[in-house]
């Protein structure tokens, strides 16, 4: 058995953030991972099938866990959230479930050491001696 923990869990924040009825901000969420089922039952749903671009309100409104203080993250937030937010929030799906990340060749500006940074989701960032 492996020592690696898979992590399902990503933080983030809103360029935006979503506003409520009441005039409250939302910014901070929690986004998991999508599993099979969060990208096939979409494809059955009414909405879908009138309107394909629908499917991104549908899989974001599964895999957002947390928007703030609210409960549940239905496609009405989803629905009304700012463009740059959903946008923000279809990219860190996608290198959530796709695996990408973006790696920088950088120079250690205390000691001169080449080194390779990783950027991941959610903030998480693992350097690497470069050979």
């Amino acid at each position: 058995m492996s020592g690696d923990v898979l992590q399902t869990e990503f933080e983030f924040q809103l360029p935006q953030g979503y506003v409520d009825d009441d005039g409250n901000r939302h910014r901070e969420g929690v986004m998991r991972l999508a599993t099979a089922a969060d990208e096939i039952k979409p494809l059955k749903d009414p909405r879908v099938r009138a309107n394909s671009a629908y499917l991104t309100v549908i899989l974001l409104a599964r895999v957002i866990t947390r928007l703030g203080t609210l409960d549940d993250v239905s496609t009405h937030v989803v629905e009304q959230l700012y463009v740059s937010d959903l946008e923000y929030l279809q990219e860190l799906y996608e290198q959530i479930n796709e695996g990408r990340h973006e790696e920088l060749d950088v120079t250690c500006p205390a000691c001169d050491a080449a080194m390779s940074l990783q950027l991941h989701p959610g903030g998480d960032v693992l350097v690497e001696p470069t050979p």
